[in-house]
């Protein structure tokens, strides 16, 4: 056994969550000890993958837009697609009230100054579509980071490298937390193997083989190890009745090391896990052609134009456009008996609707270059959107509605051994073009024609993010495109149960001494914040709040 390392406070996970705790103790001139069980190259965790989107109310970017919100309105956004309903709600329900008045208040301001700057033209998430209190966004509220995940992690990396560089701060690389240490009902440390070296880029599987232990000791100890969504047993296990059976198949949208391992550490040393059946899952993931760990999947951030079809061939129902409720599409599509459904599109859509979640899907954002994201409204389909279109398995592009209809049964028989439904050419003609017929005029029944005409009435949908409507069918728009969907494991909502200094609690409803959580692992504040539906921008954000709450409550 290592000797014991004495610290003020050990940090366990270098993600989001965990480098902004880890700067706010540095802030309070504390010593740390921060964990990672992975190699430096992981510094900055799914953070550092993302598209780098933040949820902000009524900001100057908004009201540029002449979008207007406040808190309100967002607070009933939250209320209605968080959908609290359970007694052990009470703190998820109080950390979402101060999130949404940190969203709409110093957000902002504390990230700008720390070098943090917004792309100017917000996004418009999860849009709902069921009524006023139901799920989804009134208003647009995605505010994009110039610069994208890599954006978010830079600044707080950053102040960690210069907490090193001081003393305060301690980086340990491939030490793998197993057990939190108990002294008299106090948790005191940490203790577990410390891995093998490895030089794996960022994401790629690395060693598993232990070649030493180690034990630290510290006056407190903050989780903030990430969810399960790279454990796909784990998922399934958690997976809730009401979405259905679990599907066969499903992409990963993390690592395989997001295993939960510091939720069930915490658990065992007296933590009360809540709300683990809450999970956030995507519908729209695709193959990646070049992947980085096994399984690798890649969102698509779709605008609302693709017609959507099951496995069968059937439209989905109103409101389940693209874009619109994608725990609601989950759901609905849990029902079809398959693990899979299809955009039908054009060129002319996929060139202005395609964008691709993570930071290495968009070159121009992650890498500041005005000129080539100005490009995005005026050149063809992006680079990485046309990567996947000539390299990935999930995209078939045809001239006709014949030979694009061939090429998904054959990709769907091939995938399913045979067992997947035969889709009917003249039924999705019809399909397409009584959907074509409804855009003739500036009025339709379609209730998606109408959501497409509505998104456009916004400045920064109709710029970059929704096509003019048009017949799909249309020749000078080809060709045909149909993209496979599967999907793609990403977020728990639930996790351990803290209360607004992050504090971690007891099965008795008491804080755990010396045991504070934060990020993914706490539910992104509360154990579980969002409920049961996001609004998108939201788990960064509550890396960042949480982060920052455990960081502080620690360092007093």
């Amino acid at each position: 056994m290592q000797p014991s390392t004495d610290a003020d406070v050990i940090v366990v996970g270098a993600g989001l969550a965990g480098l902004t705790a880890t700067a706010e103790l540095i802030d309070a001139g504390r010593s740390v000890i921060l964990l990672e069980q992975e190699g430096e190259a992981s510094l900055g965790g799914q953070a550092w993958w993302s598209f780098g989107g933040l949820f902000m109310v009524d900001t100057p970017e908004q009201r540029r837009l002449r979008v207007k919100d406040s808190v309100d309105l967002a607070w009933q956004d939250w209320l209605g697609t968080a959908g609290f309903d359970r007694p052990e709600d009470y703190w998820p329900r109080r950390w979402a009230e101060a999130y949404v008045h940190f969203a709409a208040g110093e957000k902002r301001a504390w990230l700008h100054q720390m070098g943090h700057r917004i792309f100017p033209v917000v996004g418009w998430a999860e849009r709902g579509g069921y009524g006023a209190n139901g799920p989804g966004n009134s208003v647009p509220r995605f505010h994009i980071t110039w610069g994208t995940g890599p954006g978010i992690t830079a600044p707080f990396e950053a102040k960690v490298r210069d907490g090193v560089a001081r003393g305060l701060v301690r980086l340990a690389f491939r030490h793998r937390m197993e057990e939190l240490t108990v002294s008299g009902g106090v948790v005191t440390g940490v203790r577990g193997s410390v891995l093998e070296p490895t030089t794996a880029v960022r994401g790629a599987v690395t060693s598993r083989v232990p070649v030493g232990e180690f034990e630290f000791a510290a006056g407190a100890v903050v989780v903030t190890t990430g969810g399960i969504g790279g454990d796909h047993a784990l998922v399934r296990a958690a997976w809730p009745e009401r979405l259905g059976t679990a599907p066969a198949t499903m992409l990963s949208g993390v690592p395989e090391h997001v295993d939960g391992r510091g939720i069930t550490a915490s658990a065992a040393a007296g933590a009360r896990v809540i709300n683990p059946d809450r999970m956030w899952h995507y519908v729209e993931g695709i193959r990646n052609w070049n992947p980085v760990w096994a399984n690798h999947g890649i969102r698509i951030l779709p605008g609302p134009s693709s017609l959507w079809l099951d496995a069968a061939g059937r439209r989905l129902p109103v409101p389940l456009f693209p874009g619109f409720d994608t725990l609601g599409t989950l759901e609905h599509l849990r029902t079809t008996g398959y693990d899979y459904s299809w955009f039908i599109l054009n060129k002319a859509i996929i060139r202005k609707e395609f964008a691709l979640s993570g930071s290495e899907q968009n070159p121009d954002l992650t890498g500041k270059s005005v000129r080539d994201v100005l490009g995005r409204a005026t050149a063809g389909v992006p680079g990485p959107v046309q990567k996947f279109l000539d390299h990935g398995e999930d995209f078939i592009t045809a001239g006709s509605v014949e030979e694009l209809v061939a090429g998904m049964n054959a990709l769907a028989k091939d995938s399913t051994n045979g067992a997947a439904p035969v889709l009917s050419a003249e039924a999705i003609r019809s399909e397409l073009e009584a959907r074509d017929r409804e855009i003739a005029n500036p009025f339709s029944k379609d209730s998606q024609v109408t959501a497409i005409r509505g998104a456009r009435n916004y400045l920064g949908d109709r710029l970059i993010r929704t096509a003019s409507p048009h017949p799909i069918l249309d020749p000078k728009d080809g060709p045909l495109i149909a993209v496979r969907l599967s999907v793609l494991t990403r977020k728990t909502l639930g996790g351990l149960e803290t209360d607004l200094d992050s504090r971690v609690l007891g099965l008795d409803g008491n804080p755990v001494p010396g045991l504070f959580a934060a990020g993914e692992a706490a539910g992104f504040g509360g154990g579980g914040m969002h409920g049961y539906r996001s609004l998108e921008g939201t788990f960064l954000g509550g890396c960042l709040f949480s982060g920052r709450s455990a960081g502080r409550a620690a360092g007093r």
